[in-house]
């Protein structure tokens, strides 16, 4: 037999980069359609990003929302997990290069998400960590938790009050849940277990460098959600860019302001897929691509989640939300399927907006889908429903469902370990 021969007859390699939400659903989209796939990650877990500030914020712990891709990946024989990071693609040739050699594919998706974006002041991601992984949520949640120990300890006045101030850069739905969360943390479960500093004067501030925070939602809604954390004791400033970041501090809207940790939100930037690909790309690093999620000249390469750029019929950006990224994913793999088995490729892709939402606190919540709003408890309970029923099994539905329950009645918070 002929190596062409050979080739052909060998089942169609299919690589996919990442296992974030993107990735698992062109992974689940490509079930039982006789394809090798390999699924690669630097990390060995996926994870649900949505509630990572409940684990920075000590409400839940890093098992509840995050799972071993393998794990997620069981029983699946068409699909090898590896724990590697991809370090560059050959289009030409058609390979994906590792630090263990390269690795050939007929079909490619690349779905390596988005990081931290500092607008150019990368020595800030050390003093403010952002909030896009299960390290950044167990540091976050120490730099908290070792703020209120170190002013316990502290007996100068100025440095407790400095050490129980806490600032959040940026307005989105990460920052509003981030504030929202740290206030509860520190008036509702803190407060019997400290005696020297009072974790209920805790200062926390809201900067946005727009004109109001939450700006993809309607203004109404995001003025319920400014009164709402007002009325939680959260400092909420707006047209207060952040001009310099430093160890102890931070300067916003010509302000000084003594911190005890400090915590970005503010943007976002996608990986240098965009690079490996030669492809262009806009200031956050997406890439442009066809209406079939293909890089222009590049049919047997997808790209989708945070890292596409794609444009619906009125023009608008898909907003870089999980509920998308679950969408592109099973769409391309969708769309290998297809072409695999001879068929008409499918239509091109179209989002369907399932709506947003975002968590004030323990009582009250926003929720758009179309023209439905809901605020208060009411979108409470259905933010609460609908993220319990996206969690990857049963079981992690139950545990984050009665760890909710306990901490509403309780304002108990057991995940508080500090490691470093």
């Amino acid at each position: 037999m002929s190596e062409v021969d050979a080739q052909q007859k060998r089942p169609p390699r299919v690589i996919i980069i990442g296992g974030g939400f993107a990735g698992i659903s062109a992974a689940q989209a490509l079930r039982g359609v006789g394809a090798r796939i390999l699924l690669l990650d630097k990390e060995n877990h996926h994870c649900f990003q949505p509630l990572l500030y409940q684990v920075a914020t000590a409400a839940l712990a890093a098992p509840d929302v995050a799972w071993p891709i393998r794990y997620v990946m069981r029983g699946r024989e068409d699909v090898t997990v590896l724990m590697l990071a991809a370090e560059g693609v050959d289009t030409v040739q058609k390979v994906v290069r590792t630090r263990v050699g390269e690795i050939a594919y007929d079909f490619l998706v690349v779905a390596t998400g988005a990081a931290h974006s500092y607008f150019g002041h990368e020595n800030w991601a050390k003093i403010a960590p952002g909030l896009k992984s299960i390290n950044d949520a167990t540091l976050i949640r120490s730099k908290l938790l070792l703020a209120f120990e170190q002013a316990e300890a502290s007996v100068d006045r100025e440095e407790r009050e400095r050490l129980l101030t806490f600032v959040i850069v940026g307005g989105g739905p990460t920052g509003v849940e981030l504030a929202g969360a740290l206030s509860e943390l520190a008036r509702g479960a803190l407060p019997p277990e400290f005696h020297r500093a009072d974790p209920g004067k805790a200062r926390i501030l809201l900067l946005e460098a727009g004109p109001r925070i939450l700006s993809s939602f309607p203004e109404r809604l995001s003025k319920y959600a400014r009164r709402a954390l007002e009325s939680m004791g959260v400092e909420v400033r707006t047209g207060a860019a952040v001009e310099e970041v430093y160890e102890t501090r931070v300067v916003a809207g010509g302000e000084d302001i003594a911190a005890g940790a400090i915590l970005w939100a503010a943007g976002v930037r996608a990986s240098p897929a965009a690079d490996w690909l030669g492809a262009p790309a806009d200031r956050a690093g997406r890439i442009a691509v066809d209406p079939e999620l293909t890089v222009p000249g590049f049919p047997d390469v997808y790209v989708v989640g945070d890292l596409a750029l794609v444009k619906g019929p009125d023009g608008v950006s898909v907003p870089a939300l999980a509920a998308s990224a679950k969408q592109m994913g099973w769409y391309a793999g969708r769309a290998i399927r297809r072409r695999m088995l001879g068929q008409k490729p499918r239509k091109p892709f179209r989002y369907r907006d399932r709506g947003s939402l975002a968590t004030i606190g323990r009582k009250s919540a926003i929720v758009k889908i179309g023209r439905l709003e809901l605020t208060g408890f009411v979108g409470w309970l259905f933010w609460s429903v609908a993220h319990v029923y996206f969690l990857v099994n049963l079981q992690s539905r139950l545990f984050v469902a009665i760890s909710w329950i306990v901490a509403y009645f309780t304002y108990h918070r057991g995940a508080r370990l500090i490691t470093r």
